[in-house]
């Protein structure tokens, strides 16, 4: 009798203390928006009041590209990652990290949905960091050519003389960027836990980026991607201000949205607020009332950030249920 008590099964672990914690995080993104409304609330009641005296069918097409820019979004990460993602599920987690970038400043809300999807989808944790960082590079490398290309097209505008000025860079801002990676350097190399880990990404993420550079679907949907992105961005905000009669040529609003990304997209504020001073000041300089410019920037904010809050925290908690992230 001892035996069979000895060789009987163990009872099974409660999974109860896991259940509210699941809870808890589904609910979370939800108190968020609730905090979010609060504080915003003038805001958006300004947003919607513009928005509903604008032309619809500007609006539309704006929604379009705030749409495509999530499915854009979502063909950059499969193009950084080797393995095969579902498509439906990535698409959703893109849409989703939308809604998480508003609780963590700088897109880090959208990279942790992001690295949760990837390990849930079982790639494991050196590939899909290495991917983060791959979607990162590739994100800002094509933004920088696109705004290099601008920069050529519209060399007689007004907003040029203001993101470029003249004369050689400031000396601090050198001595800064100088420093930082002279101090990132010295920490890697004789930092022994930091230098493992490092390196082991580096290596991770040269091999993968090789690999995927070998397959011309993915080179298209890393490479492809990227460059949509920002402008799919810019013609978010030049329907807005087409809708509300702004009288800025379509190219020049989607050369001042690249040009204030560029100038304020480093501040580390969620949901991006802080490039929405710079957004004004850009729309302004070319020639846009400062009222104008204001409410197109408002505009903006209400398609690619307010409207989407509510069902992209409504996804980002059924992820959460359904335990894909």
């Amino acid at each position: 009798m001892s035996s069979l008590r000895l060789d009987a099964p163990a009872p099974p672990v409660s999974p109860a203390p896991a259940r509210p914690l699941r809870l808890a995080l589904c609910l979370c993104p939800l108190l968020l928006v609730v905090v979010w409304g609060l504080t915003n609330r003038s805001l958006a009641q300004e947003g919607a009041v513009r928005l509903a005296r604008a032309d619809p069918w500007w609006l539309l097409v704006g929604g379009g590209c705030t749409c495509l820019g999530w499915v854009a979004a979502a063909c950059v990460r499969q193009g950084a990652v080797p393995d095969r993602l579902p498509p439906g599920l990535l698409l959703a987690s893109q849409f989703a990290a939308g809604a998480a970038n508003h609780a963590l400043p700088g897109g880090i809300g959208a990279h942790l949905v992001t690295l949760r999807f990837l390990r849930g989808r079982g790639v494991p944790p050196a590939r899909a960091t290495a991917s983060i960082a791959l979607y990162s590079l590739a994100k800002t490398a094509a933004k920088t050519l696109v705004l290099l290309v601008f920069l050529l097209v519209f060399q007689d505008t007004p907003l040029l003389d203001v993101i470029v000025p003249d004369g050689p860079p400031p000396l601090p801002v050198l001595a800064v960027a100088v420093t930082g990676v002279a101090a990132a350097g010295v920490l890697v190399t004789v930092v022994r836990p930091l230098r493992r880990p490092v390196t082991g990404l580096l290596r991770t993420a040269l091999a993968d980026a090789r690999q995927l550079h070998t397959r011309p679907g993915r080179v298209l949907a890393l490479w492809g991607g990227a460059t949509a992105m920002p402008l799919l961005q810019g013609c978010v905000l030049a329907s807005v201000a087409a809708a509300l009669g702004l009288a800025v040529p379509w190219g020049q609003v989607v050369f001042a949205h690249l040009a204030a990304g560029t100038a304020a997209g480093a501040v580390p504020a969620p949901g991006g607020l802080a490039v929405d001073a710079a957004l004004v000041f850009s729309l302004a300089a070319c020639g846009a009332p400062v009222a104008a410019a204001t409410a197109t920037v408002i505009g903006y904010r209400v398609l690619t950030d307010w409207l989407p809050l509510l069902p992209g925290t409504l996804v980002l908690s059924a992820l959460i249920r359904a335990k894909v992230l």
